[in-house]
């Protein structure tokens, strides 16, 4: 049976790494995995990505970066999302509309209702079946992201918009506990991953 799990989090909270592991729990458990990003997971979505992180011109607005995100989030459900549920197959996803509602919705002070306008419009009824967000506190996901490589465009961003973003992340569990669950990912790897595949087995995946 086909599962739609995204992983979320700010910079820095180990989400390549841990995205592996869960791959590795699915495809041990016998499922089939498509593994994908946003944005991105298509040539489309691959080249706004490219301009979102690395835009060096002059400012880019707030409602673009959001349309542009809807836009590669379009295309991805297109090509590669809706195809591989429909085909059967679990699909893993580094971010989706969550990190919309915590990057644009809060980061950049939009709000909510343009997001859940677009939300609809874009994704219909569709929502992950799990979506697992690694909470750090700024200050250390800060220095992790900081010795991975050079910052991009919203990796620059200040620190109080990162706490806006981890409080969004953050409402988001306590507002829907069916869906979203929250993980401590302040501490050491193997912890955390104990924790990942603890929300994976109670949220019936495994």
């Amino acid at each position: 049976m086909s599962k739609f799990i995204t992983l979320e989090g700010i910079e820095g909270v180990g989400k390549t790494s841990n995205l592996q592991f869960i791959e590795n729990l699915l495809q041990e458990a016998g499922h089939s995995c498509v593994v994908t990003r946003e944005p991105g997971g298509t040539e489309l979505g691959e080249a706004l990505r490219n301009i979102l992180l690395h835009h060096q011109g002059e400012a880019m607005s707030a409602d673009a970066e959001l349309l542009m995100m809807f836009a590669a989030r379009a295309e991805h459900l297109d090509k590669v999302i809706l195809p591989a549920l429909k085909a059967g197959k679990m699909v893993l996803c580094d971010r989706f509309t969550e990190a919309t509602y915590a990057y644009q919705g809060c980061g950049r002070q939009l709000g909510e209702e343009k997001i859940a306008q677009l939300e609809t419009w874009v994704q219909g009824d569709l929502r992950p079946n799990l979506t697992i967000v690694l909470d750090a506190p700024i200050d250390v996901g800060r220095s992790r992201a900081g010795r991975r490589s050079a910052p991009d465009r919203i990796e620059k961003e200040k620190d109080d918009f990162f706490q806006r973003v981890r409080d969004c992340y953050r409402q988001l569990a306590q507002r829907y506990p069916h869906r979203i669950a929250l993980v401590d990912a302040s501490l050491p790897l193997e912890q955390v991953q104990t924790q990942i595949k603890r929300v994976l087995l109670d949220y019936e995946i495994l």
